[in-house]
């Protein structure tokens, strides 16, 4: 089962998706996706890692998630903008390759055993990106949300730290 949890900026996308984790597992998973490209954003991540309780298995990876060890768990993955960016980055921001190649890592994940909480950021509803590449990496993004969506049982928009949903299971 996939669950897409996508928002803007401190909308509450972790925080809603590691609640609902640990109500349907008392040893969750938690996937990392981020690349440290700075002390400030290292900092950050040390702040999120501290955050979560020792219940949760944590496990950085910035790409070929759909490899790693997470058959039959409740695994949350923060990020895909993140995730993006480093497929972005490794493939010379070619956005036809990322996306394929994200979308490679998606149908693997689909195809496993779990609960994977998969979060997202909605960059586009924004101000309109002032660099060639920025505009490229919000296409990107665009495409990537749309995949993962169409993919999901759920999908939920995060506002304002409230949940609306836009998809249920059955």
């Amino acid at each position: 089962m996939i669950t897409y949890i996508t928002g803007g900026a401190r909308s509450g996308k972790s925080r809603y998706a590691q609640e609902i984790a640990l109500r349907l597992s008392s040893w969750p998973v938690y996937i990392a996706t981020a690349h440290i490209w700075d002390e400030d954003f290292g900092k950050r991540v040390d702040r999120h890692k501290h955050e979560r309780g020792p219940e949760w298995t944590s496990i950085e990876s910035e790409q070929n998630i759909h490899l790693l060890p997470i058959e039959e768990k409740v695994a949350v993955i923060d990020c895909v903008t993140l995730w993006l960016t480093n497929l972005f980055m490794s493939n010379d921001q070619d956005i036809e390759k990322s996306l394929a190649a994200f979308k490679a890592e998606i149908d693997g994940i689909a195809q496993k055993e779990g609960t994977f909480i998969i979060i997202s950021n909605e960059i586009g509803m924004g101000v309109h990106a002032e660099t060639d590449m920025g505009r490229k990496f919000t296409d990107l993004q665009g495409w990537a949300n749309q995949y993962v969506a169409a993919k999901a049982d759920e999908a939920i928009f995060m506002v304002s730290g409230l949940p609306l949903i836009l998809k249920k299971s059955l």
